[in-house]
This record gives structure tokens, sequence and C-alpha cells, in this order.
């Protein structure tokens, strides 16, 4: 493995785990001063976030997950999203085949209890 690659690994552990410690210290810390106003703590828990999410953020896999949504945000633009119509149509297709399907279910319940009564007697 080169050194340039073992730093880059070796500091990017070190932003995950100080990211990992201000989230957890936001959660204690939002614990310990439960006695304290609600709108101060959810600011400071917020503001604790906000910094271990630029943290991240600037890791290598930081880096990955944001490109990850950007791409999954250009792939959603692309998507043909159904009319209104098609979405009606398709609702009332699935809700006549469930009905029907349950129907037939319901039939041959009803013809295999009475079968099984008859016979049982």
């Amino acid at each position: 493995m080169k050194a340039g690659k073992v730093e880059s690994v070796g500091i990017d552990r070190l932003r995950w785990l100080v990211a990992i410690s201000l989230i957890v210290a936001g959660v204690g810390g939002n614990w310990y001063f439960q006695s304290e106003s609600l709108l101060v703590r959810v600011a400071a828990l917020l503001s604790i976030m906000g910094l271990a999410v630029l943290v991240i953020w600037n890791s290598r896999k930081g880096k990955e997950i944001v490109s990850l949504l950007r791409e999954s945000r250009s792939e959603v633009r692309r998507v043909v999203w159904p009319t209104n119509q098609e979405t009606n149509q398709t609702t009332l297709v699935v809700l006549v085949i469930v009905l029907i399907f349950s129907l037939i279910l319901w039939g041959l319940d009803s013809l295999l209890g009475w079968i099984i009564s008859s016979i049982i007697g």
C-alpha cells in the first residue's frame, strides 16, 4: 500500500471517529442538560449534528455518498412518472383483481369446508 493512501485512510478513520464522537457527545449532552430549555438543547444538538455532517462530508466515503445522492437525484429526474389517469386506472385494475381473487378464495374455502364437514358428519 502506498504511504499516501495509508495516510488518507487513517485521516478518514479519524474524521469518522470525530464525527461519531460529536454525535455521541451531542446526544449525551442533550440528555445531561435535560433541565435546560428545549429550544437551546435542540439548537445545540442541530449545531453539533451539522458539524458532524461537515466532518463526514470531507471524508472519502462522505464524498462518495454525496456523489451517490447527486447521481440518484439526476436519475429520479429521468424517470417517466405515470399520469394521474394511468395511476387511477392501475389502482382500479389492482383492486378489481384483488376482489376477484378474494371471491375465488372465499368460494374455495367454503367448498372445502362444506366437503370436510359432510365427510366428518
